[in-house]
């Protein structure tokens, strides 16, 4: 009795695993490469770059604060994103006669002045970015050519798009290049 249990179980599971139906519909077509990005077909690169230009007082601290709810609200920002921060460093004359070239530096940034070490800095969460100033002397003593009107740009990318397309993050142009971005485009806030 057991020999006919088993055969007709071997012949039951034969008959069900040999059915076919119909092919179903095709799936909708994959996207295509990006130049310099093939092999990323498909990913979705949530990023956001904006700028903000404030003074370093005394009555910030020396700091500068920027709330991503409140100044990128088109991006979620997780713990695992990339935030950048480059600081406007200088103007360079466009030998062609045209608008002014801008120079950014990644930061952290130092300088060696007659006081002492100055340094611009930066740390983030997931839902802020503070831009400071540290020095080894009093920072009252800087002239307004280091504390007023300073222009930051802060990028905020995914963190597995960086290292899969292995981007030079200390390249400013690299980093817009990859989230399609253009410089003209880039919204200006005001910090907190």
């Amino acid at each position: 009795m057991q020999k006919i249990n088993a055969l007709l179980s071997l012949i039951l599971v034969l008959v069900i695993s040999s059915c076919e139906g119909p092919a179903g519909p095709p799936g909708p077509p994959g996207f295509d490469g990006v130049d310099g990005l093939d092999g990323l077909d498909g990913v979705n690169i949530l990023g956001q770059v904006y700028d903000i230009t404030g003074d370093f007082t005394p009555g910030n601290d020396y700091s500068l604060f920027s709330e991503f709810a409140v100044d990128a609200p088109s991006v979620e920002v997780f713990e695992t994103d990339v935030v950048l921060v480059y600081i406007l460093w200088d103007q360079l004359d466009d030998p062609d006669g045209g608008a002014p070239i801008d120079l950014w530096r990644l930061l952290p940034q130092t300088r060696l002045l007659d006081q002492g070490i100055l340094q611009y800095n930066y740390d983030h969460t997931f839902l802020d970015v503070s831009i400071f100033m540290e020095a080894d002397f009093d920072l009252g003593t800087l002239p307004p050519a280091d504390t007023d009107n300073q222009t930051f740009r802060i990028a905020i990318l995914p963190a597995d798009g960086v290292s899969q397309a292995g981007i030079d993050v200390a390249d400013m142009q690299a980093v817009l290049d990859y989230m399609n971005v253009q410089a003209a485009d880039i919204p200006v806030v005001s910090p907190k």
